[in-house]
């Protein structure tokens, strides 16, 4: 009963996390602020999801757990960049790519957890090495890095910080 529930609350909360930091990008990519709302909201989901990744039971370091320790490294970083350099010149930059970053790597294991659970998409790449599963993930690098530069390039310069 608690991997069931672990899980469903991961799963949700991932998704929530997901939902929000996709709508803070769309914002971003158009030019404007994000809700700050969204933000917090993001954040605080993006931390839970990558915390509570590491309550499943396991046997050894598993890719998911490098990619839950670069995560919590990104999210880190954008505290640093919004908390205490108040995103003062490059901190800006620091802060919006490492926001894009941590949105990225939840898609990331969400496409991968997809190519693992849905049969269509397993039969494609059932060890996950395959050319579909590299393409996908390979999609959503590319979406990524085309959204975060766009990104950086358009979002404006004042009154982005999260609530205090």
């Amino acid at each position: 009963m608690y991997l069931q529930t672990l899980t469903i609350g991961h799963t949700i909360i991932s998704l929530v996390a997901i939902a929000m930091g996709l709508a803070v990008l769309v914002r971003w990519v158009a030019g404007q602020s994000a809700a700050p709302g969204h933000l917090a909201v993001f954040i605080a989901t993006a931390w839970i999801t990558s915390l509570t990744g590491y309550l499943f039971p396991f046997n050894g370091v598993l890719p998911s757990h490098i990619v839950g320790v670069v995560a919590l490294a990104v999210l880190a970083a954008v505290y640093v960049a919004d908390r205490v350099r108040r995103r003062a010149g490059l901190w800006n930059g620091v802060y919006v790519i490492g926001i894009v970053t941590s949105v990225y790597l939840l898609v990331f294991v969400l496409v991968a957890q997809l190519f693992l659970k849905v049969p269509a998409l397993s039969r494609l790449a059932p060890t996950g090495t395959e050319p579909a599963f590299g393409l996908a993930q390979g999609l959503v690098f590319i979406a990524f890095a085309i959204a975060g530069f766009l990104a950086v390039r358009r979002l404006p310069t004042s009154g982005r910080s999260l609530p205090a």
